[in-house]
């Protein structure tokens, strides 16, 4: 293993926030963007589907290359496109140039799942989930922060401004990274079909990924319903705010992202599933919170930093009990994974929508809570289930106490032969 610097990792959490700014950055300016677009309100979800579509299609066909393709090239070649992707829209002259833009930048916005890989491959044992950890940051910081971004220049400058910022910033990181990042570790790659084959395979066999990949559905289900919903309550009466005014509760969830950033060191000290559990036992407390819309909004502000911090943590968490458990196939096992994140997501939109419209914010809010309580439900049927043996190459030269086979910890992988004093520790905390 190579390692990670403390650079190197900056790079790649703005590598995720950029990139995936740009699926969610037309949502605080949608109207305005549609207006002058020329596109119909009763069609302005198309502009806001675009780069989901996208970024769904860019799971199941181009994550699996980062198993088969130079990671860091990849990488690289994927910033481009979305900077090509985002500036087609920044500059579109109608409607369906703006959908091609934005669907373009969605899907090589996928970029996100194989700089997690690429982390997670190049990380020593002992740091790989505060790695994994401080780049995934990055995601919230992106789906949030662009939220603050998007609504002062929407107001501001304009719309398009937006995404010609994005645009290049992507291009900008596309030299960082070729420059600043080590080369792949990996010697030798698998065939693109294998990569493919691996995702339904997880499906079908795995239990330790469907479980995580159910959790991350609902979580991101009640997500969703939160940040897709939001601006509704807060654009009526009695606060009738704007989009900058909107987009600043971004940094309350910010601030609740960033506070769970020691999550990827509980996962690397083996406690992945208990921070799962008592992180979805907290993001369901989170709704009564953010219910409370009036007379004053410090509880719903409450409600936000404790939701944020929770889907931190166990979207953390998950991703290191897979990684850790089929370390040659990161990259696919992250693109199966991020489906289930980038369904939930959708389905937390349409509900909240159609709930708020139909019965008001409590019901909104009544379904982003039940849908933390499936989330927990689940963890709590499969918290015992164990991954088989990470599914990592033979080495000839490399020799295994047997104590370090037979005993492995939560996710499936073998306790470290160079740290035999955490065997105890493992045992002290129940894990084996």
């Amino acid at each position: 293993m190579t390692g990670v610097t403390g650079a190197q990792r900056s790079v790649l959490a703005v590598v995720c926030a950029v990139a995936v700014s740009t699926v969610y950055a037309i949502q605080p300016v949608l109207k305005a963007a549609g207006a002058e677009l020329g596109v119909a309100p009763e069609s302005l979800g198309w502009l806001a589907a675009a780069g989901q579509f996208g970024y769904l299609a860019g799971l199941i066909l181009l994550v699996p290359l980062g198993d088969v393709v130079n990671r860091r090239r990849l990488i690289t070649g994927h910033l481009v496109a979305v900077a090509v992707g985002a500036a087609t829209a920044g500059l579109a002259p109608n409607g369906p140039i703006a959908v091609a833009g934005l669907a373009t930048a969605g899907f090589f916005a996928v970029v996100v799942q194989v700089a997690v890989a690429y982390v997670a491959a190049v990380s020593a044992p002992g740091e790989r989930g505060r790695n994994i950890g401080a780049v995934t940051s990055g995601v919230v910081i992106g789906i949030l922060g662009v939220r603050v971004m998007a609504g002062t220049l929407g107001d501001t400058v304009g719309w398009r401004a937006v995404y010609l910022v994005l645009a290049l910033l992507c291009a900008a990181l596309a030299v960082a990274v070729r420059l600043g990042l080590a080369p792949d570790p990996r010697t030798s790659q698998g065939r693109y079909t294998q990569a493919i084959g691996t995702m339904a395979q997880l499906v079908a066999t795995d239990r330790l990924f469907l479980g995580r990949g159910l959790i991350a559905f609902f979580l991101f289900a009640s997500f969703g319903t939160l940040w897709s919903g939001l601006a509704l309550p807060l654009g009526a009466e009695p606060w009738s705010f704007g989009t900058t005014e909107i987009g600043l509760f971004g940094l309350a969830g910010l601030a609740g992202a960033l506070g769970a950033a020691r999550a990827g060191r509980w996962a690397d000290r083996g406690h992945a599933q208990p921070v799962s559990g008592w992180s979805l036992a907290l993001l369901a407390a989170s709704w009564p919170l953010i219910a409370h819309t009036e007379p004053t909004l410090w509880l719903l502000v409450a409600g936000i930093v404790l939701l944020d911090f929770a889907v931190q943590a166990v979207h953390v968490a998950g991703q290191h009990l897979l990684t850790t458990a089929h370390p040659d196939r990161a990259s696919s096992v992250i693109g199966a994974y991020m489906g289930f994140y980038s369904l939930g997501s959708a389905l937390g939109a349409v509900t909240s929508a159609w709930l708020y419209t139909t019965w008001g914010w409590w019901a909104s809010c009544l379904a982003g809570a039940s849908f933390a309580l499936l989330g927990l439900a689940v963890w709590a049927h499969h918290r015992s289930v164990r991954s088989p043996a990470p599914t990592r190459r033979p080495s000839a030269t490399r020799t295994t106490p047997t104590w370090a086979t037979a005993d492995r910890d939560e996710s499936g992988a073998a306790l470290p032969v160079e740290r035999p004093e955490r065997y105890n520790d493992y045992r002290k905390d129940g894990h084996i």
